[in-house]
């Protein structure tokens, strides 16, 4: 069984560093981290009294890495799944597109109840699941994106670098 590190490398390697592209509804982001994120949460991380670009470009990846377990991995349960592989997607799908919409997405594919929490239904349907998981969550999560932009063309901007992240989601 990997541990937390094993997983968040891969995302600070799909996250990249600082990013701040007009059409990104997060806003400026530090590894994946969004400024839209540490707003909702609350989080100064340089403890100024304010939260804004500043708070993005100081963030190291000691507090990214803490801000990803606790925020996005803890709150997934996703110890609990048995597949590395696809503890990696989901946790991926997580940061990309929230930690809710990310278990739904699953939860689609298992048709089980669309709740958003990783429960003993999802758990067993994932245990219980023939065909290889992994590729189909991945052909789901494409799905997601191309709904997304067909929702909001603007985004259409991004469907080939989400593409490539479903589909270099490994560890190497």
């Amino acid at each position: 069984m990997r541990k937390f590190e094993d997983y968040l490398k891969v995302i600070l390697k799909h996250e990249g560093l600082y990013s701040n592209h007009p059409k990104d509804p997060g806003s400026s982001t530090m590894m994946g981290i969004s400024l839209r994120f540490l707003k909702m949460k609350g989080i100064d991380i340089n403890n100024d009294g304010d939260i804004n670009i500043k708070d993005i470009k100081e963030l190291t990846v000691e507090k990214a890495s803490e801000l990803y377990y606790k925020h996005f991995w803890l709150p997934m349960n996703i110890d609990k799944i048995p597949n590395d592989l696809l503890k990696l997607h989901l946790f991926d799908m997580c940061v990309n597109a929230g930690t809710k919409t990310a278990i739904k997405i699953l939860q689609d594919l298992l048709n089980v109840n669309i709740d958003g929490i990783i429960g003993n239904q999802t758990l067993e349907a994932i245990e219980d699941y023939d065909s290889n998981i992994v590729a189909d969550f991945a052909n789901k999560r494409k799905e997601y994106y191309i709904k997304i932009i067909k929702r909001n063309p603007e985004l259409s901007v991004f469907k080939k670098g989400w593409f490539n992240r479903v589909d270099s989601t490994y560890f190497r």
